[in-house]
């Protein structure tokens, strides 16, 4: 998977207005690490304090996939977006042809 691909799928997530058609659904919206492994590598942050439960549960998940080469975090990051449980999902869901255009895009790239 390259690059190309894990910048054009971040960048298409980031566009898509927050009361626009395409809505995720709360386990979509749950934090992924891939993001992160592949724009600053491995967790080498001080885990958060009691009663950050959400700050917490993402540097759990980020520690959990300590040694993930860049190539894989990006293969992964954009196989979960265009998988049928994730975001491919929202954007079928909604059918139209800006959310066609959104998953040809990634393809393409």
């Amino acid at each position: 998977m390259s690059k190309a691909k894990f910048e054009k799928a971040a960048q298409i997530i980031q566009s898509l207005p927050k009361d626009g058609p395409i809505k995720p659904t709360t386990d979509d919206q749950l934090y992924k690490p891939e993001k992160d492994i592949a724009t600053v590598g491995d967790n080498n942050t001080t885990r958060p304090g009691l009663l950050d439960f959400t700050g917490k549960a993402k540097w759990d998940a980020w520690t959990e996939v300590k040694g993930t080469s860049t190539e894989d975090a990006y293969t992964k990051y954009v196989e979960k977006l265009l998988e049928e449980s994730s975001a491919a999902i929202i954007l079928n869901k909604v059918g139209d042809e800006e959310c066609k255009k959104y998953i040809a895009e990634i393809e393409a790239s």
